[in-house]
């Protein structure tokens, strides 16, 4: 395709976020949108995500942002229109210190003080629901029904199909490679392909925001680090509503993906970096994790597996807002492990900032400008 002479905003990344700001704006009547992805749509950290999708968090914001996504998600199919597989079986974390259950008891609180159904439960009620579970060492759990999981790549054909249905240009395979800008005012963006004059560029780009940003002389905190995931052979008799279950001591994670099992952890051993292929250092780490709070699983086989990139912030929180150096410079990055369950409500909010209209909810504690007069959020309910 073509590259524009010139666009009114070049949206850069073409993962769940970006996506859905094309969408956002596109649907609010904003023209000349261009979208630019270096590879595929959604080929970064969106199709190597574990596609859950909640707002079991400790921070109100957080669960502000997941709560109206959910609701996006659940509509998914009318608007934008796109079968998504949304299983909303809950999530399940399961909780094995004094400290952890009074973290629960507390963000239960909050997500009940905003309409979630959130409760704590017995040991044994947790194993009723994931029956693979093995009980020792555990003393509560905390249960969110309306949360669940669905697939990461409907998300982003829906959003990009819609997106291009209203009128927006999205464009694979064209990296940007500078920021053009006179003063504090961006004049355009240059890419492989040629350069396209824009006064506004929205980051969008994930893993890869902080060198995009500091093209135009932007500071982002965005550190990019290697998760990965496996996903198991067919299991026998797993429950059709078995929940996204986290074992939040170890980070060992599952849920339903077909006839098995999807499977990850955090590895506290990993290094930053661009560290794209999967490896098999975290294995043993994840096997026992697996021995201690799921043990059928040791003698169930891996039939495939993948390698994706956090893009981590300092305080695990989102950056979202405007850069005050430079004008009309927008981001939406770093969101830490839950970009893609917030993709739909960041969508509406970037659409509104760019617009000068008030969001649904005041995000400016999420700027970037927050390292710097330590006014950080620690967001808890993490893997």
């Amino acid at each position: 395709m073509t590259l524009p002479e010139r666009a009114e905003v070049v949206i850069v990344g073409g993962g769940v976020m970006g996506t859905s700001i094309a969408f956002h704006l596109a649907e609010a009547g904003v023209t000349d949108i261009l979208l630019l992805e270096r590879n595929e749509l959604g080929s970064g950290s969106t199709s190597k995500a574990a596609g859950g999708v909640r707002a079991n968090f400790s921070d109100e914001l957080n669960i502000a942002l997941g709560a109206r996504s959910l609701e996006a998600f659940a509509r998914f199919g009318e608007r934008p229109g796109q079968e998504i597989d949304l299983h909303r079986v809950g999530y399940l974390f399961l909780l094995s210190s004094d400290e952890q259950v009074a973290l629960f008891e507390e963000s239960t609180r909050l997500q009940n003080a905003a309409g979630q159904p959130t409760r704590m439960l017995e040991v044994s009620e947790a194993v009723r629901l994931a029956p693979l579970l093995s009980p020792d060492g555990l003393i509560a759990a905390c249960f969110s029904p309306n949360d669940g999981h669905c697939t990461p790549e409907s998300v982003v054909l829906g959003y990009a199909t819609a997106a291009r249905r209203l009128g927006a240009t999205l464009v694979t395979g064209c990296e940007v490679t500078g920021i053009d800008a006179v003063g504090n005012e961006i004049r355009g963006v240059r890419t492989r392909r040629g350069r396209v004059a824009t006064s506004t560029v929205i980051c969008a780009a994930g893993a890869w925001s902080a060198p995009l940003a500091a093209m135009a002389g932007v500071e982002l905190p965005v550190t990019p680090l290697r998760r990965q995931i496996v996903v198991t052979e067919a299991i026998p008799d797993l429950p059709r509503d078995l929940p996204m279950t986290i074992d939040f001591s170890s980070t060992f994670y599952f849920h339903r993906e077909g006839p098995g099992l999807l499977v990850g952890l955090s590895d506290p051993e990993e290094e930053p970096g661009y560290h794209l292929s999967p490896t098999e250092a975290w294995l043993p780490r994840l096997t026992a994790a697996m021995e201690q709070r799921a043990p059928s699983l040791l003698d169930v086989g891996l039939a495939s597996g993948w390698a994706g990139l956090y893009e981590n912030t300092p305080d695990h929180n989102a950056l979202i807002g405007e850069a005050d150096s430079i004008s009309r410079f927008l981001y939406a990055t770093g969101f830490s492990g839950h970009g893609f369950l917030q993709g739909p409500a960041i969508g509406e909010i970037l659409r509104d900032l760019y617009l000068g209209r008030a969001p649904f909810i005041d995000v400016s504690p999420l700027d970037a400008n927050r390292f710097r007069t330590s006014s950080q959020r620690a967001e808890q309910n993490i893997v």
